[in-house]
């Protein structure tokens, strides 16, 4: 199926995978898991794979990270 066959104004549900992603539900956009903005799916660049969540950008992508517990810790 096409991405854009009858997407209309829904949300899609999509299967984040390594470096790309399967629709399984056509839709126009999905929500960014930290600020809840919509995002065209024409421009999504930022997920997180082990949480299955889009990002709107690389801010938001950094922010879910820190709420997760992902990163490193940095002692001064």
């Amino acid at each position: 199926m096409n991405r854009f066959e009858g997407s209309g104004n829904r949300e899609a549900k999509i299967r984040y995978l390594d470096a790309d992603f399967q629709i399984l539900s056509p839709g126009s956009h999905v929500v960014c898991a930290v600020t809840g903005k919509p995002i065209l799916i024409d421009e999504l660049r930022y997920w997180s794979v082990a949480r299955q969540e889009p990002y709107v950008d690389a801010a938001a992508s950094f922010e879910a990270e820190k709420r997760a517990g992902a990163l490193p810790v940095q002692n001064r």
